[in-house]
């Protein structure tokens, strides 16, 4: 078993347990893109996050384009950053930077369905990166954030195997 797999393995059984302590879903980050390793790429074709760089969201506090000469590659997707420090922020801790639940509309994931997720529809919650389909389903997912975190991580290893 290598390291990689080691510490999947590892960090699986830790969220179980967490879970089944009834922990708070959101501290410890299940739904995120490394746990499937499915990523929305329909914005965009074959790119993630719509060709945005999610390291921005954190660092910048915005949406920032990424440059298509600047990219990685992770969870067989492309993704764009702005800047070589952003990309090598990145593939030190993707886990950190990658959205909730590959990138899909956190609020459909809730309700146990796919849509894209919009990068101009985001929010940074406990350290995770979430996207929503637009403006209206945005404020339907802020109206109950934790309990959407919760249902969605329900309902997203299901959607996540189709």
């Amino acid at each position: 078993m290598t390291i990689a797999t080691r510490r999947k393995v590892l960090v699986a059984a830790l969220g179980l347990s967490l879970v089944a302590g009834g922990a708070s879903a959101g501290w410890f980050g299940l739904g995120g893109s490394d746990d499937t390793g499915r990523v929305f790429t329909g914005i965009v074709e074959g790119v993630a996050v719509g060709g945005y760089d999610p390291v921005a969201y954190f660092t910048e506090k915005k949406p920032v384009k990424g440059s298509p000469a600047i990219t990685a590659t992770h969870a067989g997707a492309e993704w764009r950053f702005a800047s070589e420090a952003n990309r090598e922020a990145f593939l030190a801790e993707p886990a950190k930077y990658a959205p909730a639940f590959g990138g899909y509309c956190s609020w459909a994931v809730a309700q146990g369905k796919l849509a894209k997720g919009d990068p101009q529809n985001w929010d940074i919650v406990d350290g995770r990166l979430y996207l929503n389909y637009n403006d209206n389903i945005q404020t339907k997912w802020r109206a109950d954030v934790p309990g959407f975190i919760s249902r969605a991580q329900k309902t997203w290893p299901g959607l996540a195997a189709k």
